[in-house]
């Protein structure tokens, strides 16, 4: 009976093949990939204004009035003070945070030819930005 020592494996150039081809599959998928991350932050972000803007209008509805600047989105969740007697709320279980963990900014009055505005200040949270970082509010989501 003979023994094969001889050991079955891989040669490092077909590794090298192997991990370069991967390499070039990651470079045509990733940019894809990322618009597609990218798309679905902007959704999302463009689902929580409407769903904000429209408890927004039933506040509006109970108070004659939009909550006030210094007020803020936080009218939605608790009665403000001096509000409670035409409060119907709460108009929102909880405030909803964009992708990126912050807070939704509001001003009323509005600066983008809306009566009130609900926005993101994007992935920097400063204002202006393009691609992730642009800001997105009720003046100019789909």
């Amino acid at each position: 009976m003979k023994r094969n020592n001889k050991q079955a494996g891989f040669t490092l150039i077909e590794m090298m093949v192997v991990v370069v081809v991967i390499a070039l599959l990651g470079a045509m998928i990733g940019p894809t990939l990322f618009k597609k991350v990218q798309q679905a932050e902007e959704t999302r972000v463009a689902q929580d204004i409407r769903t904000v803007v429209g408890a927004l209008k039933f506040y509006r509805l109970d108070n004659y009035r939009y909550p006030q600047q210094s007020q803020g989105l936080e009218a939605l969740v608790t009665a403000p003070a001096g509000a409670e007697s035409k409060w119907n709320g709460p108009y929102l279980e909880s405030l909803p945070k964009d992708p990126w963990g912050a807070a939704y900014q509001y001003q009323n009055p509005g600066t983008h030819g809306k009566e009130i505005e609900v926005f993101s200040l994007g992935a920097d949270g400063q204002v202006g930005g393009e691609g992730s970082n642009q800001d997105l509010g009720n003046w100019n989501i789909q």
